[in-house]
């Protein structure tokens, strides 16, 4: 009789060896979902939270599926293809669509990049730390560990850095929410004619899919050298890091809801707002946690942004890109990074600024420009010959187009509410 021990030892060999495999393959998709809860993404869920308590929980559930079923088409292209999705866009449809494309995401991403350091700004204005001091700072911290990094290490403090998300769990827990009506409101949709909740339910779907995700997803995914061989755990990396975002959104509308929900509906027009207004609800050390998710959030989308925009027009024009290559190898993507990285840090310097109108414009052109995206995705990924068998089945395309119909149809409210 074989002792139990033995017998064990085959099934833990199987078990390590599984986990060491997605550990090699984790990062691009668990990075980018992640950085998608940026500080824009932060305070459209906590503005959320705050008017309507735990109402649009449900909506995060069609969300969730939504952003699995397109973030698996741009990391399957780029494994099958191993080209970027730029790349695709101008060899199948031409430089005028590539450079139209560059253009627009060109625009939203410097407007977003803006956003990251004002949060970064605000984050830190609540520890009493100067954004004249602390902008600067944190402009010099991502510029060298993109620039001054090689790929793997880079990818491995990225991830590090996608895992204090986990803070804003621990800051709802301290809020105390009432979970039982939390989790009904997740799973039975509350439904409203209030204009406001339409425009918020709007904001929260159109707040998680943006173009920059599936650029550089992609590309992420080419310079990691996922192939075919390695998709089905580079899969499982996407759809982890899709609902991990997810579900710190949802405790992010929690901790809200919970608290200042019932402070007379206070509007919320700075995200560091929400940190400062649960600390009498949720004592101090909840809203120290919420403050410290903020500034992990925009150092993170600080250095990734940029990254996403130099991929893009790099790879759109044919210039050589990529972490691994240090600077003299590839001078036009690394001085793309340093001039959106200088520039977003700079504008947020000028005193008096009206940096909410960046912000609005930056949504604006992502409203334009996403319709584009999705529409190209699907039909790159359902040509037989760049995809062979892995381009999409028939139930995906259902998905999928269904996904961009509602996408598109979401995206032209949300540019005329912002309009209007």
């Amino acid at each position: 009789m074989i002792p139990r021990a033995v017998r064990r030892r085959p099934l833990l060999a199987l078990i390590s060896t599984r986990l060491f495999a997605f550990m090699a393959v984790l990062g691009p998709g668990f990075i980018t979902a992640n950085v998608d809860n940026d500080p824009g993404g932060i305070l459209t869920y906590s503005q959320a939270g705050a008017q309507f308590g735990y109402k649009l929980l449900w909506t995060l559930v069609p969300t969730t599926i939504a952003l699995i079923v397109v973030q698996e088409m741009a990391a399957r292209m780029g494994a099958v293809t191993g080209k970027g999705l730029s790349d695709l866009i101008r060899e199948e449809f031409g430089l005028r669509a590539a450079f139209f494309t560059m253009l627009v995401l060109g625009m939203a991403d410097f407007g977003n990049i803006v956003a990251e350091f004002a949060g970064l700004a605000s984050g830190m204005g609540i520890f009493g730390v100067s954004k004249y001091i602390v902008v600067p700072i944190g402009a010099v911290l991502v510029w060298t560990l993109i620039v001054r990094g090689r790929y793997k290490p880079v990818e491995r403090i990225l991830v590090l850095a996608s895992l204090i998300y986990f803070a804003y769990p621990v800051s709802a827990l301290f809020a105390k929410p009432n979970w039982n009506e939390a989790l009904k409101q997740t799973f039975i949709p509350t439904l409203s004619a209030d204009p406001a909740y339409l425009v918020m339910i709007v904001g929260l779907i159109g707040t998680t899919i943006t173009p920059w995700m599936q650029f550089y997803l992609q590309a992420a995914v080419v310079e990691k050298g996922v192939d075919t061989r390695h998709y089905g755990l580079c899969r499982l990396d996407v759809i982890t890091g899709c609902i991990v975002t997810d579900v710190i959104a949802f405790f992010i509308v929690v901790a809200c809801g919970a608290t200042i929900y019932h402070s007379n509906h206070p509007e919320i027009t700075d995200v560091a707002q929400a940190a400062i207004a649960l600390r009498p609800f949720a004592g101090k050390f909840a809203s120290l946690l919420f403050a410290v998710g903020l500034i992990n959030a925009s150092l993170l989308s600080a250095a990734i942004l940029p990254l996403a925009t130099s991929y893009n027009i790099c790879e759109g024009l044919g210039f050589e890109s990529g972490v691994d290559k240090r600077f003299s190898e590839a001078p036009v993507f690394y001085w793309l990074y340093t001039l959106l990285i200088g520039g977003g840090a700079g504008i947020v310097l000028i005193p008096q600024l009206p940096l909410l109108k960046f912000i609005l414009l930056s949504q604006v052109a992502n409203g334009i420009l996403l319709p584009f995206v999705l529409v190209y995705m699907l039909l790159l990924v359902n040509r037989t010959r760049l995809m062979g068998s892995y381009r999409n089945k028939g139930w995906q395309n259902w998905i999928a187009w269904s996904t961009a119909i509602v996408m598109i149809a979401l995206t032209a409210a949300l540019i005329y509410s912002s309009l209007s």
